[in-house]
């Protein structure tokens, strides 16, 4: 795969194999974009791409020149207020109120490699090349830094902004994006991942239309109602054909993703920091960086999209020990107990776990302070002795001593009202003086925009860390902010605070993970709240949902799958009645759904019946068995609604793995076939003592079981049926298709 930056004749050339983005400098000294999408050969000369057009209304740059007008050109990194009346990539104020400026250029550099962002979750690697581009307005004195990331296999551009202020006044951004896209038409229709607690990240498309339209947070995460991530794809465009554009911003904070549908129908997409509520004052010789985001180009379908973001996010944004790992399969008891344990109930359940081959146990809420529900302890991270009167460090030796590695769940950025940590410390929770405070599931958000607050916090989790041998820790985030205000920041900078929030809550990551590196992170925020690529940069996993039902896993994990690699996806088995929605499905499904992401289970084993504990065995033999395949393999989606299946395929194209799984049963139905994708069409696959070549399989499909036929077991009718293979609702099958 070749990676090249190539600039001549003022333009600027980023392509790979797959992928080609052109920028041209604009005789005004701005930056006009002239293309993104698939490869284009390169070329010396482009400006047969450049479309200037005027209109007799617009304003002009060049007094006499109709045809060059900032109101319909497409631009890399617009402003407002000269000419183009578009939502602007960026806004900044100066001393004498003015929000007019002039970025022109001034220079580039192309090199080898790239630098990480400081303070900031950011790609990485030796396979990418770095552009970047220095505009400047000497009228206020602004320097801003336009970032460019190709690597060299993955059709995506990776883009950040740097402002930098170089003035001996101070400047006030009031909007900072991550990059802009103008495209030429709008002849798309936008997905986006949307929902709540307990059903995140939902598939929603609709077509784009004239103006404009966009998801964000303004909760100070980056949500569960909307995920920092969009598509757009051509109305024709399917899971394994067409043009498909994604883009996601890697960021947990508040986010803004925009698409504007102007009057000549180009389509700009904005993504970056939501600028309501944010604004930052820029102090002489201070720099301001942006996240990054990434731009991913498709046209071979939502799936070759989706997996561009998973190799990126798996090869060149994960950390650690696990990120090129598959995960250790694991127990945790919330669901299994809640608050009501203690050490001998815990270890029961984690002798049960072993003996069924499971290899971490998890301790979740409730080991700390005086925790015996939700209202209670929350940033008193010291032992609950009554319930473990052996501390953390006696209960986890007592779990190695059995074989299982042992790990911790943490509330890091909350506190209770009662606690000794608000007692001494009630300023440390965000409050807006001489404001009622809402409280939310019991609990205060810690103000991790004070170096103090994240001291306090790193050394108290340390104390505990330290004292024990922890291979896993979960960090949660139950509750939004509200009555955003910081006692450390001046009047004029509160609307700093959402973006120095997570900044705080990176550098405990960062500082934990410094001193930690062998501790495997598992994000997780009320479930599914702030799983974005932002956090996989410290946490390489994350809880999907708290909802635990096999069918709302399947959206759930459908839809995640659109941007997030399976590795990624905490998966596990619970009880029946399932605890959010109180549905029965069978075991079989519910791992059958498991299996695709990081596996585990949230149950006490010790209450189900010999029989389905001997299943559970069966089930985690058949996970390690093909753990990496799954985990690590290329990953399609191939049908959703009542039916859903998925397939994994692993590199080398020698093992597939089809997950199809029904919701509701109907009578007499058609048969149901699928066709597989990814295999090699002249490889022989044996799938249940039947073998079939790729391209049978991905050309003819795989027939799937059969449902009720009508057909009785005898010519005598006794109001028996032969319901066929796949009986009932809530059914699933695993096919694993191996080369023979």
């Amino acid at each position: 795969m070749i990676t090249v930056i190539q600039f001549s004749n003022n333009t600027f050339h980023i392509y790979n194999d797959d992928v080609s983005y052109i920028i041209k400098i604009l005789k005004n000294n701005h930056l006009g974009q002239l293309y993104f999408g698939k490869k284009i050969r390169h070329r010396d000369d482009f400006d047969h791409l450049l479309v200037e057009k005027g209109t007799s209304l617009a304003p002009c740059v060049f007094k006499g020149d109709l045809d060059f007008s900032l109101e319909v050109l497409k631009q890399e990194y617009p402003s407002y207020g000269t000419g183009d009346y578009r939502d602007p990539a960026y806004q900044v104020v100066a001393d004498n109120g003015s929000s007019i400026t002039d970025l022109v250029y001034k220079s580039h550099i192309i090199k080898n490699g790239k630098d990480a962002i400081t303070g900031l979750p950011s790609t990485y690697g030796n396979n990418v090349e770095t552009l970047e581009i220095t505009l400047q307005d000497d009228v206020i004195g602004l320097k801003v830094l336009l970032r460019y990331h190709v690597f060299s296999d993955i059709a995506a551009i990776v883009r950040s902004t740097a402002f930098i202020n170089i003035s001996t006044k101070p400047l006030r951004i009031e909007r900072a994006m991550s990059a802009s896209l103008d495209l030429y038409d709008s002849n798309f229709e936008m997905i986006t991942l949307d929902g709540a607690w307990a059903r995140e990240r939902h598939i929603s498309t609709r077509k784009i239309t004239s103006g404009i339209q966009s998801v964000a947070s303004s909760r100070g995460a980056s949500s569960a109602m909307h995920n920092p991530f969009i598509a757009l794809k051509r109305p024709q465009t399917t899971e394994t054909a067409g043009e498909a554009y994604g883009f996601t911003l890697i960021y947990s904070g508040n986010f803004l993703a925009q698409v504007e549908v102007d009057a000549y129908d180009v389509t700009r997409v904005l993504m970056g920091i939501n600028p309501f509520e944010f604004n930052w004052t820029l102090l002489a010789g201070e720099k301001f960086d942006t996240p990054e985001a990434v731009l991913v180009y498709s046209d071979s379908g939502l799936n070759k999209m989706s997996q561009n973001f998973h190799n990126l996010f798996r090869n060149n944004l994960m950390r650690g020990k696990y990120k090129q790992k598959s995960r250790p399969i694991l127990i945790n008891n919330w669901e299994a107990t809640y608050f009501d344990f203690n050490e001998e109930s815990i270890l029961k359940i984690a002798a049960t776990a072993k003996a069924a081959g499971i290899e971490l146990f998890v301790l979740d809420d409730g080991w700390f302070g005086k925790r015996d529900n939700d209202s209670t302890s929350l940033g008193d991270w010291s032992v609950y002795l009554e319930k473990l009167p052996n501390g953390i460090k006696g209960l986890s030796e007592k779990i190695n001593a059995m074989g299982l590695d042992f790990g911790l769940w943490f509330e890091p950025e909350m506190v209770n009202e009662i606690s000794e940590l608000y007692a001494t410390h009630p300023d440390y929770a965000i409050a807006t003086p001489n404001r009622k405070s809402s409280y939310g599931r019991n609990q205060y958000v810690l103000d991790f925009s004070r170096t103090e607050v994240v001291d306090c916090i790193f050394n108290k989790m340390c104390e505990i860390i330290d004292t024990a041998n922890i291979a896993y820790i979960k960090w949660d985030m139950n509750r939004n902010i509200t009555e955003a205000f910081s006692h450390s920041l001046t009047a004029a900078c509160q609307k700093e605070f959402f973006h120095r929030y997570i900044l705080g809550v990176y550098s405990l990551y960062d500082r934990l993970i410094a001193r930690f590196p062998e501790i495997l992170f598992e994000s997780c925020a009320s479930g599914g709240a702030r799983f974005d690529a932002g956090m996989l940069y410290y946490a390489p996993q994350a809880w999907a949902s708290d909802n635990t039902d096999a069918v709302e896993r399947l959206h759930i994990q459908y839809g995640t799958s659109m941007l997030y690699p399976i590795v990624s996806m905490g998966s596990h088995v619970a009880a029946v009645p399932n605890h959010q929605v109180d549905r029965v499905t069978s075991l079989k499904m519910r791992a059958d759904v498991a299996y695709f992401g990081t596996f585990g289970y949230e149950l006490d084993l010790n209450k189900i019946s010999a029989a389905e504990l001997e299943q559970v065995k069966e089930q985690i033999t058949f996970f390690k068995k093909y753990q990496d395949v799954i985990q690590l393999g290329d990953f399609y989606r191939l049908s959703q609604g009542n039916f859903y299946c998925w397939l994994v395929v692993s590199a080398d194209k020698s093992t597939a793995i089809l997950g199809y799984y029904k919701i509701l049963a109907s009578p007499n139905p058609s048969i149901k076939k699928i066709n597989l994708v990814g295999l090699n069409s002249a490889t022989e696959y044996s799938c249940n003592n039947k073998n079939y070549y790729g391209d049978e399989l991905m050309n003819v499909g795989m027939i799937l079981e059969t449902e009720f036929t009508g057909l009785t077991q005898s010519d005598n009718f006794e109001g028996k049926y032969t319901s066929g293979t796949d009986k009932g609702d809530f059914t699933s099958q695993i096919y694993v298709f191996e080369a023979i």
